[in-house]
């Protein structure tokens, strides 16, 4: 992690949820451990949390149908809430959302806790809704999140297909934050992940003081994107 300073680290287990304020200045960087592992994302302005992701709008400043290294994760006001610094993977999925717990019942099975204790079947939707529970936020702020590590290819008539082994052992994506931002996470399958039994894989956090030049990369690959983080820097003047 060139030009940053680590100063935390975390293990989000498969099935877990989280939520933390990434600093300005502030990087996270995201491992996966095993292979295979899926992230979903939501990110809100840390001090006013009606300015939340917008995915659609992401993907249209920056003429991308994918978001990876060198693009920015941008809020319904133009700001920057994260840019992507790094990505080894090289693909984030963002149409494929998250499950509920019906849709999980439907594809998985029951998994109750009386049975199965910690390794009860979670999904999506309610791991979200906990997280965005503790900072003020409920289901009318809830939204579609960023699959991180997860590919799904669009064909020419339309058809989805999910990418297996996007993601191998060892593969990491970095958010740095150019704001305060709120971040909350979940780590279990991919909607679309064919995989018939109910495994989540874990993901490692590690947090970390960065240097604004680690972002250079992103604010200067499009016009739109040195609008961006000037909307953005103009919170701090």
């Amino acid at each position: 992690m060139t030009h940053t300073h680590p100063f935390a680290e975390e293990l989000l287990p498969g099935g877990g949820h989280l939520s933390f304020v990434l600093k300005r200045g502030q990087l996270v960087r995201f491992t996966d451990v095993e292979g295979g592992a899926n992230v979903s994302l939501m990110l809100f302005n840390a001090n006013e949390k009606s300015e939340r992701l917008n995915l659609p709008d992401s993907l249209k400043c920056q003429h991308t149908a994918k978001l990876t290294a060198g693009h920015c994760l941008y809020s319904d006001m133009g700001r920057v809430l994260a840019a992507i610094t790094h990505d080894s993977c090289g693909w984030s999925d963002s149409i494929g959302g998250v499950l509920n717990a019906e849709e999980v019942a439907q594809k998985y099975g029951i998994g109750r806790y009386q049975e199965l204790r910690n390794g009860f079947h979670r999904n999506g939707n309610d791991n979200l809704l906990v997280e965005m529970g503790k900072w003020d936020l409920g289901l009318s702020d809830l939204s579609m999140p960023l699959n991180l590590f997860s590919r799904v290819d669009v064909a020419a008539d339309g058809t989805l297909r999910f990418v297996e082994g996007n993601s191998r052992a060892g593969d990491s994506i970095d958010l740095y934050a150019p704001m305060d931002t709120l971040v909350v996470v979940t780590a279990l399958q991919h909607p679309m992940d064919p995989a018939p039994d109910y495994a989540p894989k874990p993901v490692q956090l590690t947090f970390a003081q960065a240097d604004a030049s680690v972002a250079e990369a992103c604010r200067t690959s499009r016009p739109e994107n040195e609008r961006g983080f000037l909307n953005t820097q103009r919170l701090f003047a």
